[in-house]
């Protein structure tokens, strides 16, 4: 397995997909003598499925959305702001094949050209190894970010809302630990009431150890 693999959690039967997906345009260019091919085409496809694959889980899992909302919600996890952060996530820059002159423009962090390059991995996998295993990845890396700020915006605000009904109540956040490779870091987090802690909780990220933080306070709160 290779490291960007590992921070995918999926091996590759046919390893030039993946190296098709990190090609762009501008070191196929530089190389023609070698006759590569861009990862444009997979981009186009890894975009689509993308698409289906956040339409279907939004869909299913909010049976009341109208659809305008669907498609906002939808808009915001495939934006090309969205897709950055995945690579950043993957650190996918440093993967890319890019030509001389982009390399030195600063092209590994150019949020367009990552961001596509993550459309054009999702679709390497799903020609690699089918819609499922694209999906878990899709799952882990986008769709987990739409149950987070769910998930935070629910209890963060239920639990203001509690603590409320007193005047005087400040509620403070603070990440207490962390642990686990950069890739699937698992982070603590302690929510304090007028400075003395009332929850605690663990989640894959800063927000989402907070939210749970958010809900066992909630929880000790009302017994």
């Amino acid at each position: 397995m290779t490291p960007l693999e590992e921070k995918l959690g999926y091996e590759f039967v046919n390893p030039a997909l993946l190296e098709n997906a990190l090609t762009h345009s501008s070191y196929a260019n530089e190389n023609k003598v070698k006759k590569l091919q861009n990862n444009e085409r997979l981009e186009f496809l890894g975009d689509s499925v993308l698409g289906m694959v956040v339409a279907d889980y939004l869909y299913r899992v909010h049976p009341d959305l109208p659809e305008g909302d669907l498609t906002r919600t939808r808009a915001a996890l495939v934006c090309e702001e969205s897709l950055a952060e995945v690579a950043q996530r993957l650190a996918l820059g440093s993967y890319l094949k890019l030509g001389r002159g982009e390399d030195a423009g600063g092209g590994r962090t150019r949020p367009s050209i990552v961001a596509d390059a993550v459309e054009a991995v999702l679709a390497a996998v799903y020609l690699d190894g089918g819609i499922g295993s694209v999906r878990k990845i899709i799952r882990r890396f986008i769709l987990d970010r739409e149950t987070e700020k769910g998930a935070s915006r629910d209890f963060k605000t239920a639990l203001q809302e509690l603590v409320q009904r007193e005047s005087g109540q400040v509620l403070s956040y603070r990440i207490t630990g962390s642990e686990g490779p950069d890739h699937a870091k698992t982070f603590s987090a302690e929510v304090d009431l007028n400075g003395a802690p009332v929850g605690q909780g663990r989640g894959h990220s800063k927000k989402m150890a907070e939210q749970m933080a958010a809900k066992a306070a909630i929880e000790k709160l009302q017994q």
